[in-house]
């Protein structure tokens, strides 16, 4: 066995004592949401190969409490948009977002979900932040699982900070107006 260190999850930070532990309720739903996302993949071309490759053995992103892959957007949080948007898709692709409860998060993965990619064309999306919000961008054409898992993980550090409040805030409500959702 290697002398390096295993990163395992630790409690937040709080007040220790004989019997008792408190902290915010905050830094306890963060962790919680951080370490159990439930991703949904919309998967339409080359990046779905590479997100295959994550959830299989070698990169095992089931590390990360993304063990429970959904396909039903009712069941899910984290949204992972992963290759070509058609405008034609652009509707159904808002309508998967919608039906998704809060909390929910989106995460861009790979140039053309991203910007387009290579397809500067009149049939192609310029990016789903067109239609949905996005919380993490992950380059690449197509990215490698590493870059996949980093996306991952960063989405990870943005839920473990968010107030349990941030949902119901006027700029939160402001951000998904500006998108027409309600």
């Amino acid at each position: 066995m290697s002398d390096s260190k295993i990163n395992m999850v630790g409690p937040p930070e709080g007040v220790v004592g004989e019997g008792f532990f408190a902290t915010k309720l905050n830094d306890v739903v963060g962790l919680a949401r951080a370490n159990s996302l439930w991703p949904l993949p919309f998967a339409t071309s080359c990046c779905g190969i590479e997100f295959m490759a994550t959830m299989a053995s070698h990169y095992d992103l089931a590390r990360f409490g993304s063990e429970r892959v959904s396909f039903s957007p009712r069941q899910a949080d984290m949204l992972m948009v992963m290759g070509t948007i058609s405008k034609k898709m652009a509707p159904i692709l808002r309508q998967v977002y919608e039906q998704m409860s809060e909390p929910r998060w989106v995460i861009a993965v790979g140039a053309c979900a991203c910007s387009g990619g290579i397809f500067d064309t009149y049939s192609v999306l310029q990016g789903i932040d067109k239609v949905i919000p996005v919380d993490v961008y992950v380059p690449g054409c197509p990215p490698r699982p590493e870059q996949i898992v980093d996306g991952v993980m960063k989405l990870q550090e943005l839920v473990k900070t968010e107030s349990v409040r941030r949902r119901s805030s006027p700029e939160y409500q402001e951000l998904l107006a500006s998108y027409n959702i309600k």
